[in-house]
C-alpha cells in the first residue's frame, strides 16, 4: 500500500489507471474481480454483478475461448485473471498450461454456494 492513494478521483490518463490498480489492496481488488451474472442468476438474485471465485462455472464471452463454459479454477488477485478449465495453452514441450482470463471477459453461470458468506452477500444483496 506504498503508493495508494484512498482519495484518488479520476483520471483518463491510462498510466494514472494502471498504477491505481496495480497498488491497490487485497479489499478493493477483489472489486475489480467482480464479473457478470447470466439473465438466469439476474432473475433469481436481483444483481448484475458479483465477485469471482473458485469453483463457479463461468462461460468466456469473448477471446480465443469464445462460448468456452467450465469451472473457476483459481483466481489470481494479483494479476487480475481466473483460470478456467478447459481455457489450456499447450507449450512446446507438451505441458498444458492454464490460460489466464479476465474476469470482465466471463460470465457466471452457476454460482458457488457452500460457505456462508456467499449466502450472506446473496441475501443481503438481493433485498435491495
Amino acid at each position: 500500500m506504498k503508493n495508494f492513494s484512498m482519495h484518488w478521483k479520476e483520471s483518463k490518463n491510462p498510466r494514472k489507471q494502471r498504477k491505481y490498480m496495480r497498488n491497490a489492496p487485497l479489499h478493493i481488488r477483489k472489486k475489480f474481480m467482480s464479473c457478470s451474472l447470466s439473465k438466469e442468476l439476474r432473475k433469481k438474485y436481483g444483481m448484475r454483478n458479483i465477485y469471482l471465485r473458485k469453483g463457479d462455472n463461468v462461460m468466456a464471452t469473448t477471446g480465443q475461448f469464445k462460448k468456452l463454459t467450465g469451472k473457476v479454477n483459481d483466481v489470481d488477485m494479483k494479476n487480475l485473471r481466473a483460470y478456467v478449465d478447459g481455457a489450456e495453452n499447450i507449450r512446446k514441450d507438451g505441458t498444458k498450461r492454464f490460460y489466464p482470463i479476465h474476469p470482465s471477459n466471463l460470465m457466471i453461470i452457476e454460482l458457488n454456494i457452500d460457505d456462508k458468506k456467499r449466502k450472506k452477500i446473496l441475501e443481503r444483496k438481493s433485498k435491495k
